[in-house]
């Protein structure tokens, strides 16, 4: 075969290319902004139209992305998740327990249905539950990721690359792609890359604090009380069972039970209700405890706090003007003054001894108030306070909706797996019905929407159609396949594999398989083998693209959550690649014979 010519410009392709992932290599901006750059780069030269340029924002795929953390977000919202991942993790509480618990159910989920609003709904799941766990959630995060991959290789509708391979196959006058045809090789591969990822991946995986902490959060201590409610899940169970003691940043000091203190607290001490839990720690564990149902923090007046989802989190500092200095929270009458209640106290990271409406309060106490909506706006400016500001993500679960939203996610798969609309068409769908049925507000469905993830999205699409138009990828993937031709098959096979590999990684995953399905049959037919095995291997290889973060949307899910670099993707990514391709080149020719 001899390789088509490329002009100048495939290689100002080429070279934008490299130049973007050598940028994001180095972390020298977002990938978001990256990406951009180089889509514009190839546009600025006429390489790209205007309306190819912004081709990528109009594909469906983006705007199911885009959706889907909406419907991700009303899951979370009401609460639903929280079951479905305390079944999965259980009482586990290490990492290899944790992956080994959570990977194989989400494997198999992924065969049948998308594996990207699979592991957007999980993703905020996981990093709650990492944070009661006192476990850092970039240790599971990829491996959900990488889980969903290698489960979606086992059926035809697991992914949109066997789709593409299906759609192809009947393009070019072949056997039709059978449902379970690619079982037999998906089968082993999750069954290696699963166990790679529980024995070998905790020793990879970074262990990585959320931003809030590594800016040292963790000295900024509260001091509050929570007061257990007769339907909190935790009345009849241990301080243990309840995980209680596991909880990142956040200290139980006492049990207030009638006026009897606890103190200390054993692991296997049981909670009842009526109890007040006294806490110290950080505000972010404050807040995810003030989302368990049946928990609520005691105000000054020494009773539970209003319940009322328009209710805000204040963090507001006592000025040294202040009127409220040396003056003890309850005879400051905070509800009267500024419509407020005192939740929790922070003082010059030591923890303040006695209930919160008998201390006195200092110039520079930081106080955690929860407020009514106008609070902010009223008292940003006020001399009472060096600085008020609203603490993110304190809004309680809406739990009576939890059926609603799990019903309308049902629903969703049902239409989409049974191909009564396209996911395209059920994920918005999906995502209007969570906001009309108020299991999510409009304000927060907006905030969930991860935009950064949505413009690398576009923007890859776009430089993977410059890599096909120009003829770069073609000629590229030609050039290394003809280099090896008179090796005979399984030689033409492992660089057909291993290209279809690198395009998935630098490309998008549909590209990949789209522009190496003409090189593989051609391949097979100049070394005198059957295409079939040749075309399932790419098909896979397409799929198996674990070293880039950019490259497949489930990967740019979690990128940011889990706080991750590049680097990572890199470190437990790469040794999967190697032993996934030998394991399919192992598998192949034995059920495709040559």
């Amino acid at each position: 075969m001899v390789p088509p010519p490329v002009d100048w410009q495939g290689w100002y392709t080429i070279a934008i290319v490299a130049g973007t992932l050598a940028a994001m290599i180095r972390g020298v901006a977002g990938p978001d902004l990256i990406m951009m750059a180089g889509l514009f780069a190839l546009a600025a030269v006429g390489i790209l139209t205007p309306e190819e340029t912004f081709s990528g924002f109009a594909n469906t795929a983006l705007w199911a992305v885009g959706v889907l953390f909406i419907v991700s977000a009303g899951l979370r919202e009401t609460g639903s998740l929280e079951p479905i991942v305390r079944a999965v993790f259980g009482r586990n509480r290490d990492v290899r327990g944790g992956i080994a618990r959570l990977t194989p159910p989400l494997a198999i989920l992924s065969a049948f249905l998308n594996n990207a609003p699979i592991v957007a709904m999980m993703t905020p799941a996981v990093i709650d539950w990492s944070r009661r766990s006192g476990l850092a959630a970039s240790k599971f995060l990829i491996p959900i990721s990488y889980a969903t991959i290698l489960g979606s290789t086992a059926t035809l509708i697991g992914t949109s690359v066997n789709l593409t391979t299906a759609a192809l196959l009947l393009q070019n006058g072949m056997k039709p792609m059978g449902f379970f045809e690619l079982l037999p090789v998906g089968l082993v591969v999750t069954g290696v890359g699963l166990a790679y990822l529980t024995l070998v991946g905790p020793r990879l995986l970074p262990d990585r604090k959320e931003a809030g902490e590594v800016l040292g959060e963790r000295r900024r201590e509260y001091t509050t009380a929570m007061q257990v409610l007769p339907e909190c899940p935790l009345v009849g169970r241990s301080v243990e069972e309840g995980g209680l003691r596991e909880l990142e940043g956040l200290f139980l000091v006492e049990i207030d039970r009638g006026g009897h203190i606890i103190t200390p607290i054993s692991p296997d001490q049981l909670i009842e209700t009526g109890d007040r839990l006294v806490f110290a720690g950080v505000v972010s564990t404050i807040v995810e405890l003030q989302r368990i149902r049946g928990l609520v923090p005691v105000t000054e007046e020494e009773e539970p706090a209003e319940r009322d989802r328009g209710r805000r989190l204040i963090e507001a500092v006592v000025s040294s003007s202040s009127p409220l200095v040396q003056r003890t929270i309850r005879d400051a009458s905070f509800r009267t003054t500024y419509d407020a209640a005192v939740v929790a106290v922070h003082r010059n990271a030591e923890r303040v001894p006695g209930k919160i409406g008998e201390i006195r309060l200092r110039a520079g106490d930081t106080l955690l108030l929860q407020t009514s909506p106008g609070f902010l706006r009223a008292h940003r400016n006020s001399p009472d306070f060096f600085l008020v500001s609203e603490v993110d993500g304190h809004e309680e679960p809406r739990y009576e909706k939890a059926w609603i939203s799990v019903g309308i996610l049902l629903a969703m798969v049902l239409v989409a797996a049974t191909g009564i609309l396209p996911i395209a068409i059920a994920a918005p769908l999906a995502a209007g019905a969570m906001i009309a049925t108020r299991c999510i507000t409009g304000t927060i469905a907006r905030r969930s929407v991860d935009l950064p993830v949505l413009i690398v999205i576009g923007a890859g699409l776009g430089i993977a159609l410059a890599m096909d138009k120009t003829g770069a990828a073609g000629a590229v993937a030609h050039l290394l396949v003809s280099a090896v031709g008179d090796l005979g098959p399984m030689a033409t096979l492992i660089v057909v594999y291993a290209v279809t590999v690198v395009l998935a990684e630098t490309l998008h995953h549909n590209a990949a398989v789209a522009i190496m399905f003409p090189i593989a049959v051609a391949a097979a037919n100049e070394v005198g083998a059957d295409p079939r095995g040749f075309l399932m291997a790419i098909t896979v290889g397409a799929n198996l693209a674990f070293a880039n973060p950019v490259t497949y949307q489930t990967h740019l899910i979690v990128y940011g959550p889990g706080g991750y670099r590049f680097t990572d993707f890199v470190r437990i990514g790469l040794p999967l690649n190697v032993l996934c391709g030998v394991t399919t080149l192992w598998v192949v020719p034995r059920v495709w014979p040559f």
